[in-house]
């Protein structure tokens, strides 16, 4: 189904179906104060018309799961930017559900008051809160688009949950009525103030970020607040038109619940580039605080020594926040008079202060005053890095931007070696900009001692009916892809674009630490024999099941370890988890091989061959029984450490195989030096040669034969080709048309269709 995305623009209007129950609900609570109903009566019909349109919305919200998969193995399409979309919008449906619940046990519980006698109205509340509490907690946990947050945020929001929660709890405590505290009151009221503090605190955080998970926090503190007064007024046996006031909340909790819901089902993704919402971190626990002493001195006149002590901490977490603001005030000072000094060093004091690019804040302003144009980001490297941040060097590379661009063209400085320049000309004539400053800058630019050649990334993008800091982010996005691409050259922006990179930074934030969570798993490939396609041995293939961005297969998984320098860690466990699960079927008479892919960077580890022959003798895997493989187009490059290697794991009596061999003249060249026992090709030398040739799988076979290696064709997927490997003489083969990959389990029930037979 096509997914879409609320457009950022005015705040709407409520729809119409919401302006009427609540104005039914204030019709009920008026008929309520006037003595017309009966309070728990009035609260009910008042919240019922509400909760009922709230569960309908997030029941059909719910009651369209995303479609199962296919086939067991995950494929390719599902690390495509529709696939994570839509298993994005499945979660938020997911969460729906969850939220339809807690909105369903609100309604409940206010429902049954009328309906029992007055001494069992607070165990009804009490068991009402109870249940929509974790209910809640849950989904809100679930929501999508959680980020993590940095020390300095989580610090600051901390600072702000302990000081509206404080004042909260303050002023539950001097507002109640003098005298015992019901256990009761004491628990909702305090237990109340600190879930308010967290969903407030947090539904502020997201307002801008994710304004549907804000919503969702919203009611969930309006539900949880008004069920907490519920309990209160309950416990202290109020009368009947106090429980009144608790309709407003827990009607207003569950619409905006609903809501919420409804802009994250329909694929709401977070804004990355929208800034923290501004929070009043002193006015409203001040004034919280103030309120509640000033009704408490007004009706009581005076405070015990617990209410003092409690109205007084709510002073420190202030003074945190405001030596907390304070500090990041100082900071942006100094980044500013840093920037100032580095340009006018740059720029010279003779030159008019008009002539000195302007900074990050500078050009957000003379963007958002833009209604056309486009944004070039220039990304500058050196043949040596120190030669960018020369000043004699930026000083240049500044009169050469101001040349190049227009007149009205803005230049702003973003970091030491990015600056932007704001054209208000047209995508193609932006587009031309972009390649004359890439012109310019090739140039070399004098410097003491030499001359100094510069190389630059630009990226592009548009600045029509867009934020400031999202075009910023746009253009930026364009710059990485130019790096990416080999540099010198302009990229615009596309969306497409966008998903890859934000799926990139997905996986580097949430590889790490996914060994210590346990989300690894690897699935078994059965090798069989071709000649009586009987199993020989399997391969294993390592999946990453993460909970946040659903499979991730090696492919898209091992250049982003190789980054994050993660390819010993999950070498290890592989290899580890492999020799386990082989001691395992050894154990049931099953004699198997297990192949074992590496990298040439994990094979040149100096205790790779230690560390194999410790797992080996962990499990007692006799060594003959381990194949390590590794890819032929990834040794060239380090083939003398390969060898070497190699060499080692075959004097444990570990076999070796080289992987993806292409038949290339260089590949046969280094194939003698290989100290190899398996030959894997691909199904594509199995096909006819060109000109009516015999195919290349004879050739491979023949010479496989002469060096005394096994071939193994992978990749089989139909009869034909299994054929035809079989004629050439190969003796192993592997694919979908032979077995598909499995887990464990799958693939031993599927060993028990045949003999046990040595191999």
């Amino acid at each position: 189904m096509p997914v879409t995305h609320p457009a950022a623009g005015p705040r709407s209007r409520p729809p119409l179906p919401d302006l009427a129950v609540s104005l039914a609900g204030a019709l009920f609570v008026l008929a309520g104060a006037a003595g017309l109903v009966p309070g728990p009566a009035a609260v009910a019909l008042a919240v019922a018309g509400g909760c009922a349109l709230a569960c309908v919305r997030l029941a059909w919200l719910a009651g369209a799961p995303p479609e199962p998969p296919t086939s067991p193995e995950p494929t390719a399409p599902a690390a495509t930017p529709i696939g994570r979309r839509a298993r994005r919008v499945a979660l938020s449906r997911r969460v729906a559900g969850i939220l339809d619940v807690a909105v369903l046990a609100a309604g409940l519980t206010v429902a049954v008051l009328p309906l029992s006698e007055p001494a069992h109205r607070l165990p009804v509340a009490l068991a009402g809160l109870a249940v929509t509490a974790p209910l809640y907690a849950v989904a809100l946990l679930r929501l999508p688009g959680r980020s993590r947050l940095s020390a300095r945020e989580r610090l600051r929001r901390g600072v702000d949950v302990a000081g509206l929660g404080v004042s909260l709890v303050f002023a539950g405590w001097v507002l109640l009525p003098p005298g015992p505290v019901p256990p009761a009151a004491r628990v909702a009221s305090v237990g109340g103030a600190v879930a308010l503090a967290v969903l407030l605190v947090a539904a502020l955080a997201e307002r801008r970020r994710r304004p549907g998970a804000a919503r969702c926090h919203a009611g969930a503190a309006a539900t949880l607040g008004g069920l907490a007064l519920l309990v209160v007024l309950l416990a202290y046996a109020a009368p009947d038109r106090a429980v009144l006031a608790v309709a407003p909340p827990l009607l207003a909790g569950a619409l905006v619940t609903a809501a919420g819901a409804r802009r994250t089902a329909a694929g709401e993704r977070p804004r990355t580039g929208a800034g923290p919402a501004a929070w009043p971190g002193l006015t409203a626990p001040a004034g919280i605080a103030a309120l509640a002493a000033g009704q408490h001195l007004w009706t009581v006149g005076e405070f015990t020594a617990p209410a003092i002590a409690l109205g007084l901490s709510v002073i420190p977490p202030m003074v945190v926040r405001e030596v907390l603001a304070a500090a990041d005030q100082r900071r942006r000072a100094e980044r500013l008079a840093a920037s100032e000094a580095r340009l006018r060093h740059l720029v010279g004091d003779d030159r008019p202060p008009a002539a000195a690019p302007v900074d990050r804040a500078g050009l957000v302003r003379a963007l958002d005053r833009r209604t056309g144009g486009a944004l070039l980001v220039v990304d500058l490297h050196g043949a040596d890095e120190a030669a960018v941040l020369d000043a004699p060097v930026l000083a240049e590379v500044v009169r050469r931007l101001r040349a190049g661009a227009g007149p009205h063209d803005v230049v702003a400085r973003l970091t030491d070696t990015e600056f932007a320049v704001l054209t208000d000309v047209g995508p193609v004539l932006a587009y031309a900009l972009g390649t004359r400053l890439l012109i310019a800058l090739a140039e070399p630019c004098p410097r003491p001692g030499g001359a100094s050649r510069i190389r630059a990334s630009v990226g592009l993008a548009e600045t029509t009916g867009g934020e400031p800091e999202d075009v910023l982010r746009q253009a930026d996005l364009a710059r990485r892809r130019a790096v990416q691409l080999g540099r010198d050259r302009v990229e615009w922006y596309d969306a497409y674009l966008e998903e890859q990179l934000v799926r990139r930074l997905d996986l580097e934030r949430e590889l790490p630490g996914a060994v210590a969570r346990g989300e690894l798993d690897l699935v078994y490939q059965p090798v069989l024999a071709l000649a009586d396609r009987l199993p020989v041995g399997t391969e294993a293939l390592l999946r990453w099941r993460s909970p946040a961005l659903g499979t991730v297969l090696p492919e898209e998984l091992l250049p982003v370890a190789a980054d994050l320098d993660l390819l010993g860690e999950l070498g290890r466990w592989v290899l580890d988890r492999a020799c386990r699960q082989l001691a395992d079927w050894s154990d049931g008479g099953r004699e198997l091989w297990m192949a074992v892919n590496v990298t040439p960077r994990e094979l040149a580890a100096p205790d790779f061959v230690a560390r194999t022959a410790t797992a080996l003798a962990a499990y007692d895997v006799p060594p003959e029984r381990l194949v390590v493989e590794v890819a032929e187009p990834a040794v060239a490059a380090e083939l003398s450490t390969v060898v070497a290697r190699l060499a080692g794991l075959r004097s444990l009596g570990v076999r070796t195989a080289l992987d993806d061999f292409r038949a290339e003249h260089a590949s046969l060249a280094q194939l003698r030096r290989l100290p190899i026992d398996l030959l894997k090709v691909g199904p594509h030398l199995v096909g006819p040669g060109a000109d009516g040739q015999r195919p290349l799988i004879d050739v491979v076979a023949n010479l496989g034969d002469r060096l005394g290696l096994e071939v193994v064709v992978e990749g089989l997927e139909s009869d034909a080709q299994v054929a035809g490997a079989r004629r050439a003489g190969c003796h192993y083969g592997q694919g979908f048309a032979l077995a598909r990959p499995a887990p464990a389990e799958r693939v031993e029930a599927w060993f028990e269709e045949f003999p046990s037979t040595p191999r």
